[in-house]
């Protein structure tokens, strides 16, 4: 099955797009949005709302084949690429993208996945937010062509099993600490609820919300759910206390001992100038934890990008968890290699991304995630149990469902 055309277009990301650096700096909240000016390059206001490319791919028999492009919440920190504005990259696919799909045979995601993640313009790689919209049309593309579902090209190309079992979805609360936790809570999900503790100020509360979640979760389930606290904290713990692992190493303890009886997982209590001294940092704080016997599990997200990134961490056990972040990755083939990696090297796997991604881009995930058996899922696009959690729940069921019923 060939690809008779190819279009671009402007879409919607499922959230909005926000400067960490000015957040980190202080930018006063003022309701949704931040008063003052964005400091990273390529932001144009501190907060705006995301953007999307969708790419479109029409094969020879009249089928559409779908794949979006978007680059996450904040973007150009920690080595990640800039925003991905649509109408500034749009004329840029349209002329060296689209022309390389049409005309193509859809006869390997893997190979062809490769060509396009590889793929050299001007001596450069194109956008991740690109690869990752292109590589998903090519996934689904071949998905129609055969007739089969995208996590079954999955798991034929790179000799691996579909899960015949849900896997965990993590649901993120961001910013809104309360209401929306009662809506996680309400419907059990496994994991949450990041709730964004990206400021010091934020920190200070954050022992307290730890025991608030934990009594919240008690009240109204009766204690029938035991779920896993996942909370990203943005560095902030670095940023309160330096390299005083002595101080650190106390609060940390106090904190675990305010989740109990819940598994807590932390992401990124450091935020460190590049990957290396992200991985010893990030190490270091692992086995300090371990030393003392301290039973909370270190999320990897900053400066882990890349295939090579993840590998780099894993490589080390320089984290218990690492966040496979998909939009950051560029084609969806280096997230199958990815988790494939991690699952190799005995590291929880956790197929992250972006509340600024699309239902397009979750599917393709969540296909993949069957296929790989990654450990856990980030519900998404947009925030708490809504839209995004019919997305990934509604989606992982069908297929489960169509590989018994093909079994």
């Amino acid at each position: 099955m060939k690809v008779r055309q190819a279009l671009a277009i402007k879409g919607i990301g499922g959230d909005f797009w926000k400067d960490r650096q000015a957040i980190n700096a202080g930018a006063i909240e003022d309701g949704f949005a931040y008063e003052g000016k964005a400091v990273t390059p390529g932001f144009k206001t501190i907060c705006q709302s995301s953007e999307a490319i969708c790419i479109m791919l029409i094969l020879e028999d009249g089928q559409i084949a779908y794949g979006d492009g978007t680059s996450v919440a904040y973007s150009a920190q920690s080595g990640r690429d800039g925003v991905l504005f649509a109408e500034e990259y749009i004329p840029f696919i349209e002329k060296e993208v689209l022309p390389r799909l049409v005309g193509k045979d859809l006869y390997s995601f893997k190979e062809l996945s490769e060509e396009f993640d590889n793929l050299l313009v001007d001596g450069k790689k194109l956008h991740t937010g690109i690869r990752y919209g292109v590589t998903q049309a090519i996934l689904d593309g071949i998905a129609k062509a055969k007739k089969i579902t995208m996590a079954e090209v999955i798991a034929n190309e790179y000799c691996t099993k579909i899960v015949n079992k849900p896997i965990a979805l993590f649901a993120q609360s961001s910013s809104d600490w309360y209401y929306l936790v009662d809506k996680i809570i309400l419907r059990r999900v496994p994991i949450f609820p990041h709730a964004s503790i990206n400021t010091i100020a934020k920190l200070d509360k954050f022992q307290a919300y730890v025991e608030w979640t934990k009594n919240r979760i008690q009240k109204l389930t009766n204690n029938t759910y035991q779920p896993i606290l996942h909370y990203d904290l943005y560095g902030t713990v670095g940023m309160k206390f330096g390299a005083d692992f002595k101080k650190i190493i106390s609060y940390l303890n106090t904190l675990s001992k305010v989740a109990s009886p819940y598994q807590l997982r932390l992401e990124d209590p450091f935020i460190m100038p590049d990957r290396y001294s992200q991985i010893e940092q990030m190490g270091r704080l692992k086995s300090a934890l371990k030393e003392e016997g301290i039973k909370i599990e270190i999320v990897a997200d900053e400066q882990c990008n890349l295939f090579e990134d993840v590998k780099a961490f894993a490589d080390v056990s320089a984290a218990d968890v690492i966040q496979v972040k998909a939009p950051d990755l560029g084609g969806i083939n280096n997230v199958v290699e990815s988790i494939l990696y991690c699952k190799k090297k005995g590291v929880i796997s956790y197929l992250g991304g972006s509340c600024c991604e699309t239902e397009v881009s979750a599917k393709a995930c969540l296909h993949i995630a069957l296929a790989t058996g990654v450990d856990e899922f980030l519900i998404k696009p947009g925030l708490g149990v809504g839209t995004g959690y019919v997305v990934a729940n509604n989606e992982m069921q069908r297929v489960l469902a169509l590989m018994e019923k093909i079994s």
